[in-house]
C-alpha cells in the first residue's frame, strides 16, 4: 500500500519521504542509477478515454500534445516528468524509470478525435512528457503508429526525443516534412560520454544522438538541437559545443531550458548530484538557487523556463550568439494545418467510449 509523503502525493515504500537525504531511502535507487545490468520494466496498459491532452500554458508553443507512454526507461534523473508518477501511486525516482504505462489504443483515439465534427487542426506535440521513442517503443508501436495516422490525414506533428530510434521512422518522417507537416528535436544535454551515462543512464549516447540529426537531416527531415537542460557548474560550459556539433550534423534551429526541478525531482537531483558529483554538488545548487529566487525551483509561469538573475541573462545571451555563429537563428516556417483531412470513422470507434 502507497503512502502519503511529506508532499502530499502517493509514494512507494521503497523510497518513503522524498525529502530524506541521500543517507536514507534514496541509497539503493542511488547506487543502481548507473548499474550495468539492464533495467528491468513492468508495462501496464492504460485505458483512457481520450488520446489528446490540452494546455493553455503561455511557457509552451503548443495547446496540445500525444503522450504514448508515462514513466520513461532513459532514467534522466532531472526529467521534470517525474512527479506525474505519484499520481498513480508510484514512486517519482525508480518506479518512473521501471514502471511504466502505454497506451496501445492511443492512435484509435486520436483518431476518433481527429474525426469530430468541431477539430481544428494544429500542431500535435510528441515528447513533452516522457519520450515517445523510449525502449519500450519497439515493442509496442504506438508513436509510429500515431505518425502513420498523421501521414494518412495530413496533420501536423512536432517530435522531441533524446533516442536514435527516431532514425527508425524516417520513411514517414520524410513525406511529412516534405509537405510541412513534421520537425524533430533531438535533446542533447552533453557531449561527455561519462556525465551522459551518469546523468542519462540508458538514453542514448551523445555520438548517437549526433548520427540521429544527421540522419533525419539527410532525409529532409528538419531538426532541431535542444542543449536542455542547462545546469550551472556541471553542463553549461559546453552549450557552444553542443550548438556548434549539431550544427555540423545538421540541425537548422537550436533552443536551451534552464533546469526545473518541481516537486519530487528536486531531492532526488540532490541525492544523485551528491553521490555522482560530490566536488562540486553545493556550487551547483547554490547557482540553482541564485537564479530561482533562493529556491531550487520557482513554478511560476514566465520564470520556470528561463531563470533569473545573473546566470540566466548569461545563458539566453550565450543562446543567441551560439546560434548566431552557427547559423541556427533563422525563422523557420509554421508547420501547415490546411492539408488537413478528417479520416473515416474507426469500425472501432464505438468501443472506445
Amino acid at each position: 500500500m502507497a503512502r502519503r509523503g511529506a508532499m502530499g502525493n502517493a509514494l512507494s515504500p521503497r523510497f518513503g519521504d522524498p525529502a530524506r537525504d541521500v543517507d536514507g531511502d534514496f541509497r539503493d535507487w542511488l547506487a543502481a542509477a548507473g548499474e550495468e545490468t539492464p533495467l528491468r520494466t513492468e508495462v501496464l496498459i492504460e485505458k483512457a478515454r481520450s488520446a489528446i491532452t490540452r494546455n493553455d500554458s503561455p511557457d509552451v508553443p503548443f495547446d496540445r500534445s500525444f503522450n504514448a507512454y508515462r514513466g520513461c526507461e532513459h532514467g534522466c534523473i532531472y526529467c521534470f516528468a517525474r512527479p506525474s508518477h505519484a499520481f498513480h501511486g508510484l514512486s517519482p525516482g525508480r518506479d518512473f524509470e521501471s514502471r511504466l504505462f502505454a497506451r496501445p489504443d492511443g492512435p484509435a483515439l486520436l483518431r476518433a478525435e481527429f474525426a469530430r465534427p468541431g477539430y481544428r487542426p494544429d500542431v500535435l506535440a510528441m515528447g513533452t512528457n516522457t519520450d515517445p521513442y523510449q525502449p519500450i517503443e519497439a515493442r509496442f508501436g504506438i508513436t509510429r503508429a500515431v505518425l502513420e495516422l498523421c501521414l494518412e490525414v495530413q496533420h501536423p506533428l512536432a517530435i522531441t526525443t533524446k533516442s536514435d530510434r527516431v532514425l527508425r521512422d524516417r520513411d514517414l518522417l520524410a513525406p511529412l516534412a516534405a509537405q510541412g507537416l513534421a520537425r524533430v528535436m533531438i535533446s542533447l544535454t552533453t557531449l561527455d560520454p561519462a556525465l551522459a551515462r551518469a546523468m542519462e543512464p540508458r538514453a542514448a549516447a551523445p555520438h548517437r544522438r549526433l548520427a540521429a540529426i544527421r540522419g533525419l537531416a539527410a532525409a529532409g527531415v528538419p531538426v532541431l538541437v535542444s542543449a536542455s537542460p542547462m545546469i550551472p557548474a556541471l553542463n553549461d560550459h559546453e552549450l557552444e559545443a553542443i550548438l556548434k556539433a549539431a550544427a555540423e550534423a545538421g540541425a537548422i534551429g537550436a533552443t536551451a531550458i534552464a533546469i526545473r526541478l518541481p516537486h519530487e525531482v528536486a531531492p532526488l537531483f540532490v541525492a544523485w548530484l551528491r553521490h555522482h558529483r560530490p566536488d562540486r554538488a553545493e556550487r551547483v545548487l547554490n547557482a540553482i538557487r541564485a537564479m530561482r529566487g533562493g529556491r531550487l525551483n520557482d513554478p511560476r509561469f514566465g520564470e520556470r523556463m528561463r531563470g533569473e538573475g545573473e546566470w540566466a541573462r548569461l545563458l539566453a545571451a550565450r543562446l543567441d550568439r551560439a546560434r548566431r555563429a552557427h547559423g541556427l537563428d533563422r525563422a523557420l516556417a509554421p508547420l501547415v494545418t490546411h492539408r488537413f483531412r478528417k479520416p473515416p470513422a474507426d469500425p472501432r470507434q464505438g468501443q472506445l467510449f
